[in-house]
């Protein structure tokens, strides 16, 4: 007889090993489905892959076994390939930054700032999926996110841009991440 998911869910909470391979089997094309939305490379997929489940197994405690497991899960996935998708970004701004300050260093030498027409696409694709789902905000938070995750502004930056207070700032930033989160969890852009 076939184990209900809330069956599994309470094995996997009282420390049943095989009941995380079998959450993990139930629930990874979906996981890979959903991240794959993000990401052109199959190890960027790999990781986030295993990074969601890694984060739901850790706050799998947490659940609220009354509630649906895949929608849960899903958001987990949703959140960690925005984190993978800023990480990557920070990673390419410090790279620039050691590459401009090596360049300045060394006269007559080519530019070795230049991206490759695959990142250079890549980085557009990813832009171009952001600003859909940004321009799908409400717009208490769009001109916020705008500053934020595309102009890559501070804080007090935006809310001098935006005469507005540094809290509000704050609060519609995070409030715009949620939007996103729920948009992109549910599909809602394409």
């Amino acid at each position: 007889m076939e184990k209900s998911e809330t069956e599994i869910i309470q094995a996997a909470l009282a420390g049943d090993q095989t009941a995380y391979r079998e959450i993990y089997q139930l629930y990874e094309k979906a996981v890979r489905g959903r991240v794959g939305g993000y990401f052109k490379w199959k190890a960027d997929i790999d990781d986030v892959t295993m990074e969601t489940f890694q984060k739901a197994f850790a706050a799998l405690g947490s659940f609220d076994t009354s509630r649906e497991f895949r929608p849960w899960l899903l958001t987990i996935a949703t959140r960690t390939a925005l984190d993978h998708l800023s990480s990557i970004k920070r990673e390419d701004q410090k790279k620039e930054g050691i590459l401009q300050k090596a360049g300045e260093g060394a006269e007559g030498d080519a530019d070795v700032t230049e991206t490759t027409p695959e990142e250079d696409v890549i980085r557009e694709e990813l832009h171009a999926r952001l600003m859909q789902y940004i321009e799908e905000l409400p717009s208490l938070y769009k001109d916020v996110m705008i500053k934020y995750m595309i102009d890559e502004l501070e804080y007090g930056e935006i809310a001098r841009e935006l005469d507005l207070e540094l809290n509000t700032v704050r609060t519609r930033i995070r409030r715009g991440k949620q939007h996103l989160s729920e948009m992109m969890l549910r599909g809602e852009v394409e």
